[in-house]
């Protein structure tokens, strides 16, 4: 998978004045544009009770903590994998379904986007997390005791200089907060588990250190995914985004020059733009669903997504869609939802 070069389009975080460079998100000038959870309750508008909302991990992970601050009211569905988490809500288990898709640490983690492609599934909300990584522990276990450490292969490597520094051995996990049930099912007190805050109140274990990670500014978008259309909602920041999926055959470059043009013509900002190439890495096509009736996988050499400010009831961004759908082999919107420039803390 090749990232797109730098080519300042704006960031998925407008507010906090952050730019693509090199795949990643740039921090913003000061850790005050990050929002609190419990400043004042609920922010979030999407508070349906009786949502279920599906995650990869244990209860206590970072994707359900991303999903209480999407849908505060809503009840969390703990799942093994992402696929499982798919799975749930196109089995009626559970009404969404919450997948990271990038971060500023990763970049773009598009194996989750390849993922819900195979899928009927449609974005309906994005969130952006603010990841803090803790060492956690067994009551009364310091610092001097622990032997090793274990975590998410993720958190492992988001924490690499710390854990050096520390002379832990690792071993990677399905999940944080499964790390952390493990430490108390086989009360293991010479080792440690790299997790969130709010797994360490849950589970009560001690924090022995906190911010681990190798860069202070870890931020995770997340996308809410649902089975069936809804209405669109107002947006925090007023601006709706949209999602969509462009396949090609043949070279890339001459495609996004005129996806480009598609936009820039319309005065249509580009908030992400990515290559997804995995015949560069020797690996299969990218499979995508294609919702229309009759609905069939399809297979491309490469794709990209793309997401810009807009709604798709915007009679511009219709004449984009259909310009872009005039020269493409394959068009899918994947969602149009609220663009939330917020970053969310843990705190």
């Amino acid at each position: 998978m090749a990232a797109a070069p730098s080519l300042n389009l704006q960031s998925n975080l407008p507010s906090l004045k952050r730019t693509f460079s090199n795949g990643r998100l740039r921090k913003p000038r000061s850790s005050s544009s990050i929002v609190a959870l419990h400043q004042n309750g609920s922010l979030r508008s999407h508070g349906t009770p009786g949502l279920r909302v599906a995650f990869q991990g244990s209860t206590g992970a970072y994707s359900e903590f991303a999903a209480k601050t999407a849908c505060p009211e809503c009840s969390t569905v703990p799942c093994r994998s992402f696929a499982d988490a798919i799975a749930a809500v196109e089995r009626n288990r559970a009404d969404r379904a919450i997948v990271p898709v990038e971060s500023t640490m990763e970049g773009t983690a598009l194996r989750n986007y390849d993922l819900f492609l195979r899928h009927d599934l449609r974005i309906v909300q994005e969130i952006n997390l603010f990841v803090h990584y803790c060492l956690l522990a067994m009551p009364g276990v310091s610092t001097a005791e622990l032997r090793r450490v274990i975590s998410h292969p993720m958190a492992l490597a988001h924490c690499g200089r710390a854990l050096e520094r520390l002379g832990l051995d690792r071993e990677a996990v399905e999940d944080t907060a499964g790390a952390v049930k493990m430490l108390l099912s086989e009360q293991m007190l010479d080792t440690a588990a790299i997790a969130s805050p709010r797994a360490a109140a849950i589970y009560g274990l001690d924090v022995l250190a906190g911010g681990l990670q190798d860069e202070s500014w870890n931020v995770t978008r997340f996308l809410l995914l649902s089975k069936l259309p809804e209405p669109l909602p107002p947006s925090s920041s007023g601006k709706m985004k949209t999602s969509m999926v462009v396949a090609h055959r043949g070279g890339s470059m001459t495609v996004l020059l005129k996806i480009l043009s598609a936009f820039s013509s319309r005065d249509i900002s580009l908030t992400k733009l990515e290559v997804n190439n995995p015949t560069m890495e020797g690996k299969g096509p990218v499979i995508i669903l294609d919702v229309r009736s009759p609905a069939m996988l399809k297979t491309f050499p490469h794709v990209l997504y793309v997401d810009f400010e807009g709604s798709i009831e915007d009679e511009k961004v219709k004449e984009a869609i259909d310009e872009i759908s005039s020269f493409s082999v394959f068009v899918r919107v994947l969602g149009c939802y609220g663009a939330d420039p917020h970053v969310y803390d843990l705190y």
